[in-house]
């Protein structure tokens, strides 16, 4: 069985279940108004659909939107009377999937006979401007490439 992960077009609002099941009743109501709001700032993006799962709502818009379009969505579901503001979490768009490689690091640390490990590298990428908007959703596997050889791949 093959399963679909969100795609970019997806918002994904995290919510108690209280909430969730209180904006689900009225969902179709709730497309209607941020259509509108969405239609009053001359947006491009429309909201297709709402759908629920176990943490919150996913809703579906047929492009990806932008800063302002998640801010009016935002703005919106915050200001309908039936959902506690204070469950409320994040709203953010899924992100990309993508895979790292770096080949060619030094196995051991510098001026020590101590091999890099995960924690290292975590730290290494977490300070480095390059990597300011990724997040790493699971740990670094460090690699020893050969025993004849002094480097890595991670």
């Amino acid at each position: 069985m093959i399963t679909k992960e969100p795609s970019r077009k997806h918002i994904i609002r995290t919510m108690s279940n209280d909430n969730k099941t209180k904006f689900m009743e009225d969902s179709n109501t709730y497309i209607i108004n941020i259509n509108k709001v969405l239609k009053n700032i001359k947006s491009k993006v429309m909201v297709d659909f709402v759908w629920s799962n176990q943490a919150g709502i996913i809703i579906a818009t047929n492009k990806v939107a932008a800063p302002l379009n998640l801010q009016k969505i935002k703005w919106y579901i915050k200001s309908t009377n039936h959902i506690k503001v204070d469950n409320i979490e994040i709203l953010y768009l899924s992100q990309s999937k993508s895979y790292l490689k770096i080949i060619s690091i030094l196995y051991l640390l510098k001026n020590t006979n101590i091999p890099i490990i995960a924690d290292v590298v975590e730290t290494i990428i977490n300070n480095n401007h390059i990597f300011n908007n990724i997040a790493i959703v699971s740990r670094p596997r460090v690699i020893k490439i050969s025993s004849k050889v002094d480097m890595t791949i991670i």
